[in-house]
């Protein structure tokens, strides 16, 4: 096992996290999702790929959105609330925890909710990591005006449900 392959891997791990946290909606799924990044960094030739930390991305990305589409999943139905991981928000005052923690619950719960599992992965590429279209479009293997679509219909749905929840 090369040392540098592992540093790569460690220095994107958090962020690896993050992506899949944001699009599959569950920090356990998450967490596992990682693990297969790291089997599949592991199964690459490294000497082929031009930046470990897009490509680390780029896998974190296509594994999480293949799991919110998988047919094992769509068949799933949650026991009781989702409660967000506790290495996502946290904070020296327990009252500004609770509420980050309460506020990054119902943003991940509305993103699930609202958006497609395409809309959801361009949302949150762009708007959480701010990548460009260019790059959203390179990793879910569409085209970038595809990209921008996605990410405005996202942003329409989302802002819909801000203007009128209840008529969404």
């Amino acid at each position: 096992m090369s040392t540098a392959g592992l540093d790569e891997f460690l220095q994107a791990r958090p962020r690896l996290y993050r992506i899949a946290c944001r699009i599959t909606g569950n920090p356990h799924e998450a967490e596992e999702l990682v693990q297969d990044v790291w089997v599949r960094w592991q199964r690459t030739d490294r000497s082929t790929v031009a930046d470990p930390q897009a490509f680390l991305a780029t896998v974190a990305s296509r594994l999480a959105i293949n799991l919110v589409q998988s047919a094992r999943r769509r068949h799933e139905t949650a026991v009781g609330p989702w409660l967000p991981d506790e290495r996502v928000a946290s904070g020296p005052d327990p009252q500004v925890y609770a509420e980050n923690r309460e506020a990054f619950a119902v943003a991940v719960q509305l993103l699930k909710d609202r958006l497609s599992p395409a809309e959801r992965a361009t949302y949150v590429l762009r708007e959480g990591f701010d990548y460009p279209y260019r790059e959203i479009a390179e990793t879910l293997r569409i085209g970038a005006p595809n990209a921008r679509q996605l990410v405005k219909r996202a942003r329409d749905r989302l802002a819909q449900e801000v203007l009128a929840p209840e008529a969404v």
